[in-house]
């Protein structure tokens, strides 16, 4: 039976019980997912539209969100036939939902819309992402790292009657991510070629080069479009196939590389029909660069295990090691299962782990063209910390 929650618009209801109430923001209605939290202080717009965060609910510790507006170019998703996504849709196939300290301010930002185009929480009510603000996210963030990432369902309101029983009964009836191929479901339904390079001041995105010296694969488990500028502004001409694409297609259009992309779910889940595929693709002596799920995956194909985290890594702040150079990069992680370092296959060469757990952020096959990382090389929080990785795909082809 629904009840009137004083001065509520909005609550997020855990499988245990818990109920946070606060002010309803974005969307009208109700989402269910695995609640996380992201400590970056910016980058909410890319966060939000990251495919990665599908079946997620995001809680940012980051207290004053949205201030800067949101706009066309900082969309990280594509829409299933492989073009722009624009101010509203897309929500499905990236964060659910979103949980802020403060209620989003107005924009003011040059980059941000007109209007209420640009706003955070009209541009939420467009996409159809459900938001709460007004609570204490301290303690749903000390929640979450102690007790793990809980199922939830978050629900906007506009009269304040929720249906607290059957809300707890939605969260507690959701499978969670293990799993759960969710890769499926994010990637392009069709082949498309990318041509936008890195963004810089005050040209904006870079023009592609009239002739592109290297033809890249990207298989596409749920891409970012930064990985797609980072590969062009190398030089290179990104092709981005479905997930489902086999080796021997991907072959056929001879590329001088293949990029494994990032991605939303379970890896094994996905794995069952990519990472056989993965294997083929080494055999085959092409250089292999893989991103975040791709990581994963590679590792699978290569013999290694994956494992669920208990709060896995989200946000902008994160410190690397680079094992080859004893370099420390300040990186942006969005996973919440990881590669088992202790079970790495002899052929398989850790290169880079995370300072903050000592979980495995990097690997390179012996012998052979092939390496990935954890954490998204293209996200430059750092800011620029990681680029060297696509200029060491580039050097792989060029080799």
């Amino acid at each position: 039976m629904a009840e009137v929650i004083e001065g509520a618009t909005g609550v997020l209801v855990l499988a245990d019980g818990t109920v946070f109430s606060g002010i309803g923001v974005g969307y009208v209605g109700e989402a269910v997912g695995e609640v996380c939290f992201n400590t970056a202080m910016t980058g909410y717009q890319e966060i939000l539209t990251d495919p990665s965060y599908m079946a997620q609910i995001v809680t940012f510790t980051f207290p004053h969100i949205g201030n800067t507006g949101v706009n066309l170019q900082d969309v990280e998703q594509f829409g299933r036939e492989g073009g722009p996504v624009g101010l509203g849709g897309g929500a499905r196939t990236t964060a659910r939902g979103a949980v802020f300290r403060d209620v989003p301010t107005q924009a003011a930002n040059w980059r941000a819309g007109s209007g209420t185009t640009g706003e955070l929480g009209a541009w939420m009510k467009a996409r159809g992402v459900v938001g709460l603000a007004g609570l204490d996210t301290r303690r749903l963030t000390k929640r979450i790292r102690e007790q793990g990432m809980p199922h939830a369902v978050i629900a906007h309101a506009s009269d304040g009657r929720f249906d607290l029983d059957a809300l707890i009964a939605q969260a507690r009836a959701w499978s969670g991510l293990v799993g759960l191929d969710l890769a499926s479901e994010a990637t392009t339904l069709q082949s498309f070629t990318f041509d936008e390079g890195l963004w810089s001041w005050p040209e904006g995105y870079a023009k592609p080069r009239p002739e592109p010296r290297f033809e890249v694969a990207v298989l596409d488990y749920g891409i970012k479009r930064n990985i797609l500028r980072a590969l062009t502004s190398i030089g290179a001409r990104a092709t981005v196939l479905p997930a489902s694409t086999t080796a021997e297609e991907v072959l056929a259009r001879n590329p001088d590389g293949v990029l494994l992309s990032n991605g939303p779910g379970d890896p094994s889940a996905t794995g069952d029909y990519a990472v056989p595929e993965i294997r083929k693709l080494v055999d085959s002596g092409k250089p292999v660069f893989g991103i975040c799920l791709g990581h994963q995956m590679l590792s699978l194909a290569l013999g290694a295990k994956t494992i669920k985290m208990d709060q896995g890594h989200h946000g902008a702040n994160h410190p690397v090691k680079d094992l080859d150079t004893g370099k420390v990069e300040i990186v942006s992680m969005n996973h919440g299962f990881t590669v088992d370092r202790d079970g790495l296959p002899d052929a398989v060469q850790e290169t880079h782990v995370s300072l903050f757990d000592g979980t495995n952020a990097g690997i390179r096959l012996k012998g052979r063209p092939v390496f990935s990382v954890q954490h998204h090389p293209e996200a430059s929080p750092g800011p620029t910390d990681s680029l060297y990785l696509f200029d060491r795909f580039g050097a792989l082809m060029a080799g």
